[in-house]
């Protein structure tokens, strides 16, 4: 047996690999940063129909420790077909066994969305779906952070802005842009083509490339929460973030969706503004009427379960959305995926996947189409 994760977002230790029927692995923490969770390896000569067991014995101490209550191990023979793996929580080790149909196979927290794959998503989006790629950062490494415009009419006021994956771990967010990219290559698509007569939307796909790709839960190369440095961003450890602001005061924004998942919540819901200084009885409804639209158009959503509200005026705005909120006064959410199952429509086959996460991305859309009008 070979373990590995010297990949694209690959994340383990090998403790002791001695056993097969009980390997003991350890996820490493982010680089400068004591958060982890996030795990991604690979497993190379087994035998087929032979169990084999693992403990990530120090799952208890991970951030969101609380998380791996219900939670199930991905797998896949071919990084494209994913499956869940019964894992159980025991002794502050998260364990599961596979008794494998195939030599090699891959685990991971959630379904990876590959740096290969974003170049792709990049690619298609300007040769399908017309977008252009608007401006480019760059993150601590380098690496590029598109901002993709989609403009197909000239005198389009509105300006909606999508932004994803600010926590590199929660890979949900960029399936979750790969979707709204497909339904943009649908050009016969009259809800959309009415929204687009009326709004001009402004994406950025991945946020912090080097987080994602060295295999982090929560922050960028400098060890930074991005989702935490809305108020004190620069380009000496947070640029990902400085550029993205600096590009939003340069357009404008009218409605802004920030894509996260979360550990430990088995739904999917949304979190806006409404603990923000000046949030309005104006923005109060555009809250509830997004939230009511994705309900009434079938969307996997619910608003039974979620965080806390923020009491008025109690809102943390170094967070993109009460930043950004605050800052335009406009309609702001973050949505939050799980890790887990969406528990008003489990699947225990997938749990909440990459394809969920596709079509939550297409939903959205419709959503906005069906306010964008009242944004101001």
């Amino acid at each position: 047996m070979q373990i590995s994760s010297n990949f694209d977002s690959g994340n383990i230790e090998v403790i002791d690999a001695s056993n097969p029927q009980k390997v003991v692995l350890a996820i490493r923490p982010d680089l400068n940063s004591d958060h982890f969770q996030w795990f991604h390896f690979k497993v190379d000569g087994l035998q087929p129909g032979q169990r084999c067991g693992f403990s990530l014995n120090n799952a208890g101490q991970s951030s969101y420790k609380n998380a791996w209550a219900g939670y199930h191990t991905m797998a896949s023979y071919d990084q494209r077909n994913w499956f869940r793996v019964p894992s159980r929580f025991e002794g502050g080790a998260l364990n599961f066994e596979l008794s494998p149909e195939q030599p090699q196979v891959w685990f991971a927290y959630f379904e990876p969305y590959s740096r290969a794959r974003h170049t792709q998503l990049v690619d298609d989006a300007q040769r399908l779906a017309g977008a252009e790629i608007f401006a480019t950062g760059r993150s601590l490494e380098g690496r590029a952070i598109e901002l993709l415009r989609i403009s197909r009419n000239p005198q389009a006021s509105r300006k909606i802005w999508l932004i994803a994956q600010q926590h590199p771990g929660e890979h949900m967010a960029e399936w979750f842009m790969e979707g709204l990219l497909e339904r943009l290559q649908q050009h016969d698509d009259t809800e959309l083509n009415a929204l687009l007569a009326q709004a001009e939307l402004y994406l950025v796909p991945n946020m912090n490339p080097d987080g994602a790709f060295r295999g982090h839960l929560r922050t960028n190369l400098a060890g930074r929460d991005l989702n935490r440095a809305w108020q004190s961003a620069s380009d000496a450890d947070s640029p990902e973030v400085y550029f993205v602001q600096q590009q939003m005061r340069a357009v404008g924004v009218d409605l802004f969706l920030d894509i996260h998942g979360d550990e430990e919540i088995p739904h999917v819901f949304a979190a806006g503004c409404e603990g923000n200084p000046g949030f309005s009885p104006r923005l109060a409804t555009l809250d509830k009427q997004f939230r009511d639209q994705l309900m009434a158009i079938g969307a996997e959503f619910q608003t039974a379960y979620g965080y806390p509200l923020d009491a008025p005026g109690q809102a943390n705005t170094t967070l993109a959305c009460n930043a950004v909120g605050l800052e335009f006064d406009c309609l702001a959410f973050t949505i939050e995926m799980p890790f887990k199952d969406h528990d008003d429509r489990p699947n225990p086959q997938t749990g909440w996947n990459g394809e969920r996460s596709k079509q939550l991305g297409k939903d959205v859309l419709s959503a906005a189409a069906a306010m964008v009008g009242q944004l101001r």
